[in-house]
C-alpha cells in the first residue's frame, strides 16, 4: 500500500481516510466501499444516531477535515494529544479564530477520539483564544420601530414576530402551522436550541400578517399536491410511523421556500422552510435605510424583547422561559444593558422625593443633622 506521503508500506494496514483532493466536495461523497466504513462515513452515522442537527455534522466533519489536512493527511488514529495541541494552537496564532471557534474544533475532536475509543489527555499546553465578555446589540424600542418602517412583506412579518415573540430566527422560520394557537396567542417552538419546546407570546399585532401568509401558503400547498408533490421534511422517524404525514396541512411550514428540493438521503422532493439569508438581507437593507449607527440583525430583536421584558418589570424566571435559556445567567444579561445597576435593582434612595435643603435661618444646625435645638449633646 501506498501513503499519503508517497512512500510504500509494509505490514498492518493503515486506516482508511475518505478524503478527496478538494476539501470543499459536496456531503454526497461519503460513500462507504464494501467492508469496515471509512473513517467520514463513521463519524456521519455516530453524530445521527446521537441525533445530532445536520448543522453540527458539517460542522464536525468539516473540522475533522482540517485537521486531517493540517497534519499531511496523517489518519487521526496515529496521532494523539500533541497534534490536536497544534492544530488549536495555530488556530489561536495563525487563524486569529474566535474563542468559540476554537472550542468547537476541540468538541469536534473529542467526539472524532472518543468514536476512535483513544483517550487524548488532558490538553494543557494549548494556546486557547480568549473568549471576551460582550453586551448584546439591543435596538431600542424607537429604533425598532424606525427600521419596520423601512421593511415591507414577509420581511416585516418575520422581524414582528421576533421582536414581539423572542424567537430566534431558525426557531421562527422553522415553525409549522400546527405550531400556532391563535386562540391562545401561544407560538409553540418546536425543536429549539438544545432540541427543547418552549412556549412564546403569540403578538396580536401579527394575527392579520399571519392569517394572510396562511392563506397564501394553503393555496400554494394545493397547487404543490395536485402536481404530485407538496411533502415537508418531518423530524426524526415520523415519516415512517406516518406516511402521509408529510402531506397534511398541519405539517407544512408557514414561511415555506419558494422553490422545492430533493433529499439527497430519501430522493423525495420536498418544500422546506425559506432561508434565513433572505431574513439576514432584508434586515440588513432596513438599517442601512434607517441611518440606525447599531450593526443590529434579526437575533437583535431577540435582545430587544429580552429588554424590553425586564424593563417593564416582568420576573427574570419568565423571561428566561420565554426565551428558552437553560442557564439563568444567560438571562440575566440583558440586566447589564438597562442602566439600572448590576442586578436590574433600583436603588431605594432613588425613590425618595426630591426636597430643596432646608435653610439653616432659625434652626440650629444640631437640628438639621438629626438632633433637637436646645438639647445639650451628651453623645460621645
Amino acid at each position: 500500500m501506498v501513503s499519503p506521503h508517497g512512500a510504500a508500506e509494509s505490514g498492518a494496514m493503515r486506516p482508511s481516510i475518505d478524503l478527496p483532493p478538494d476539501s470543499m466536495v459536496a456531503p454526497s461523497r461519503d460513500v462507504a466501499p464494501p467492508g469496515r466504513p471509512k473513517l467520514l462515513v463513521r463519524v456521519r452515522a455516530a453524530i445521527q444516531m446521537r441525533q445530532y442537527s445536520p448543522r453540527t455534522e458539517e460542522a464536525y466533519v468539516q473540522w475533522i477535515r482540517r485537521y486531517i489536512f493540517f497534519h499531511k493527511l496523517r489518519h487521526p488514529a496515529e496521532m494523539g494529544t500533541e497534534e490536536i495541541q497544534s492544530f488549536l494552537s495555530d488556530l489561536a496564532v495563525r487563524g486569529n479564530v474566535s474563542a468559540s471557534t476554537q472550542n468547537q474544533a476541540l468538541c469536534a475532536l473529542i467526539f472524532l477520539y472518543k468514536l476512535l475509543g483513544k483517550d487524548i489527555g488532558v490538553l494543557g499546553d494549548v494556546v486557547r483564544a480568549k473568549r471576551p465578555r460582550r453586551l448584546p446589540v439591543v435596538p431600542t424600542e424607537e429604533e425598532v420601530d424606525h427600521v419596520f418602517a423601512h421593511m415591507a412583506g414577509l420581511v416585516l412579518l418575520v422581524c414582528r414576530l421576533l421582536y414581539g415573540s423572542g424567537m430566534r430566527l431558525l426557531e421562527c422560520l422553522s415553525m409549522r402551522v400546527k405550531d400556532l394557537d391563535f386562540q391562545r396567542n401561544e407560538i409553540t417552538v418546536r425543536d429549539g436550541k438544545g432540541r427543547k419546546d418552549r412556549v412564546t407570546l403569540l403578538p396580536a399585532i401579527c394575527l392579520p400578517g399571519l392569517i394572510d401568509q396562511l392563506g397564501g401558503v394553503q393555496r400554494m400547498h394545493e397547487n404543490d399536491l395536485r402536481d404530485g408533490v407538496g411533502r415537508a421534511p418531518l423530524p426524526d422517524a415520523l415519516a415512517r410511523k406516518y406516511p402521509n404525514a408529510d402531506r397534511e396541512w398541519s405539517w407544512q411550514f408557514v414561511f415555506p421556500a419558494s422553490s422545492l428540493y430533493t433529499d439527497r438521503r430519501t430522493g423525495i422532493r420536498h418544500r422546506h422552510h425559506l432561508h434565513e439569508s433572505v431574513i439576514q438581507k432584508g434586515m440588513s437593507q432596513a438599517v442601512r435605510r434607517a441611518g440606525l449607527t447599531k450593526p443590529a440583525t434579526p437575533h437583535s430583536l431577540r435582545h430587544s424583547f429580552a429588554t424590553e421584558l425586564i424593563r417593564d418589570g416582568y420576573d427574570i424566571r419568565t423571561v428566561q422561559e420565554l426565551l428558552g435559556h437553560q442557564d439563568l445567567s444567560t438571562t440575566m444579561i440583558y440586566t447589564h444593558v438597562l442602566n439600572r445597576g448590576g442586578r436590574g435593582v433600583r436603588s431605594p434612595a432613588d425613590r425618595l422625593p426630591l426636597r430643596p435643603r432646608p435653610s439653616l435661618d432659625g434652626l440650629s444646625q444640631r437640628a438639621v443633622l438629626g438632633r433637637p435645638s436646645g438639647r445639650p449633646n451628651t453623645e460621645p
